[in-house]
């Protein structure tokens, strides 16, 4: 199923592409949009997690310079049976975090330092068992994809701004045409954006807790997690957080800012937290 999410995602990148390049340049913007959409698709695949961990300054870390998280990421992944990711570590007192990568071999784990200094090694376990179990669903590509197409879209819609402003469009669309064009595009894209991250996130948060537990064979310190990160991303968000990249982390990172709560790409934390105690009664 993420695969097929992930070819949908690449897919839509390109027709999108082409559909503003046609737009602002007709057929000859179509064949720059292709090659652009091309080399997008390439950039995604290979280098949008670099990309991600690079917009919040994520350093990668060790055993040596990071002993707790290091050896926590270590015996998380030994129970999960995965290799062993990168380690990241963001600088940031609001506790969030999140995984990346193309695959179980090339994945990364990245937390905030405030997530080091809020929560308890147990709650910090089920945290990384959540991102370890995003791993094992092999949602981490889905996830870094979704973030570069929410991006792309975002720029479209700026792009369509222009084309309006300046009456760009290709010889063989007459203005009416064009225009309408612009303005569905100017007017839809940030919505599509936001249900395109819903559509990839909200389901695969309730896998990844219930993985979570499992991997950390502690669903109520993971419970816990969730309500102490909740609360302090509702004082202050993480900095540098956009839109674009919001639905990979384990809460969302923007829900200190009211107006983001109606579009939340994560379900209701509290939701969340009741899934995780009846899972621990069941393990009763």
């Amino acid at each position: 199923m993420n695969t097929l999410k992930t070819v949908f995602l690449m897919t839509l990148m390109m027709v999108l592409f082409l559909l503003v390049g046609n737009l602002i340049g007709g057929r000859g913007g179509m064949t720059v949009a292709f090659v652009f959409a091309l080399a997008m698709n390439f950039g995604s695949y290979w280098f949008s997690d670099k990309i991600v961990l690079s917009m919040y300054h994520a350093k990668q870390v060790t055993s040596e310079t990071a002993p707790e998280l290091y050896s926590i990421v270590q015996q998380l992944a030994q129970s999960a049976n995965l290799p062993m990711p990168k380690v990241y570590l963001i600088d940031d007192q609001t506790p969030n975090a999140f995984a990346t990568g193309r695959n179980p071999e090339h994945a990364a784990v990245a937390a905030t330092t405030g997530i080091i200094n809020t929560l308890s090694r147990e709650e910090l376990s089920g945290v990384l068992g959540h991102e370890l179990a995003h791993v094992k669903h092999r949602d981490i590509l889905t996830g870094t994809i979704a973030a570069t197409v929410v991006g792309t879209i975002t720029f479209i819609a700026q792009m369509a701004g222009w084309a309006m402003m300046f009456g760009g469009r290709g010889n063989d669309r007459d203005d009416d045409g064009g225009g309408i064009a612009s303005l569905f595009l100017l007017i839809l894209a940030p919505i599509a954006a936001t249900l395109l991250q819903l559509a990839v996130s909200r389901s695969r948060e309730f896998a990844a807790d219930a993985g979570g537990a499992q991997i950390s064979h502690n669903p109520l310190a993971l419970a816990s997690a969730l309500e102490k990160i909740s609360v302090k991303n509702q004082l202050k968000p993480v900095d540098n957080a956009g839109p674009a990249t919001a639905h990979m982390f384990i809460v969302n990172p923007l829900s200190g800012k009211s107006f983001m709560k109606l579009f939340s790409t994560h379900p209701p934390t509290e939701e969340r937290i009741k899934r995780l105690k009846e899972i621990a009664a069941d393990q009763r």
